[in-house]
């Protein structure tokens, strides 16, 4: 008669992990296992900061969440985007940060998904930075590692500088191709100057890759997996944001005037997947 109230350890842990929809096992979310990678040290350079996420939640040290859809002051983002930016959207499991974008109703967005940044936390000017990930895919889908300048509350954008490590905006194919851009402000205007490498084969999606750049006082230039495929010269007068401390964002935003709107194509919920981020000098 005794054994009548012991619960099967299986079944116990089922109902736990039922009645704690806030967690999800990372064997749920598939993650491919090949891929390119980079080293954690380099000859002649010095690990000045880095995060391979092997916690269990994201280092509060390191990193901050943007909650909301940008409003009042920048609704959209900026960009028109559709998505309200939640903290429970991160997900850290197995040495992985993965953002998860989801079809769910917050006020008047109609999608959900995350936006962390490292301002007053971590920034630097100069250097190498590799990130190692997989990108998500679909109409509306628009993953992006980047960079504004510290001066963004007091100078506003262009003004500060941004620096695009990575962006891909998926749909029609464009799932293979990533951008790295600069924007600075020119005269009042605002200026930028954009290059984009394409897989000759397979999407972003397939396996890991490795967005970089190399950032000095003469120019930056954009790699993927250590090919080159971008340069410019920053040292001319107009291009001075690019001379001071900038400090990271990573985000999986939805919709906006590039991408445009997911459709009936669009398949949720997207994952965009990050091994770590690193920083050399």
């Amino acid at each position: 008669m005794k054994f009548i109230f012991i619960i099967p350890i299986l079944l116990f842990y089922s109902l736990l992990s039922s009645c704690n929809e806030s967690i999800e096992p990372i064997s749920t979310i598939p993650v491919p296992t090949k891929g390119y990678t980079t080293p954690n040290v380099y000859p002649d350079m010095t690990s000045i900061w880095a995060d391979d996420f092997n916690e269990t939640s994201l280092k509060s040290t390191n990193w901050n969440f943007q909650i909301g859809n940008g409003c009042p002051n920048l609704c959209g983002w900026g960009n028109n985007e559709i998505q309200y930016y939640k903290q429970e959207n991160v997900i850290l499991q197995d040495g992985y940060l993965i953002i998860k974008a989801e079809e769910e109703t917050i006020g008047t967005n109609k999608y959900s998904s995350s936006r962390i940044n490292t301002q007053n936390k971590f920034s630097f000017h100069y250097g190498r930075i590799d990130v190692r990930a997989v990108l998500p895919v679909g109409q509306g889908i628009w993953p992006a590692i980047w960079m504004l300048g510290d001066d963004i509350e007091t100078l506003g954008w262009p003004a500060s500088g941004e620096i695009d490590i990575m962006e891909m905006i998926g749909g029609n194919g464009r799932e293979k191709t990533i951008h790295g851009t600069a924007h600075w402000e020119n005269n009042g205007s605002h200026a930028m100057l954009n290059g984009d490498y394409s897989l000759s084969s397979g999407t972003f999606n397939d396996e890991f890759h490795v967005f970089s750049i190399i950032w000095n006082a003469e120019s930056i230039r954009w790699y993927i997996n250590d090919i080159k495929y971008h340069e410019i010269d920053i040292t001319q007068q107009d291009l001075n944001e690019f001379q001071k401390d900038f400090h990271f964002l990573i985000n999986l935003a939805i919709g906006g005037d590039w991408p445009g709107n997911p459709d009936n194509t669009t398949n949720f919920p997207q994952y965009f997947i990050v091994d770590y981020i690193r920083v050399f000098q």
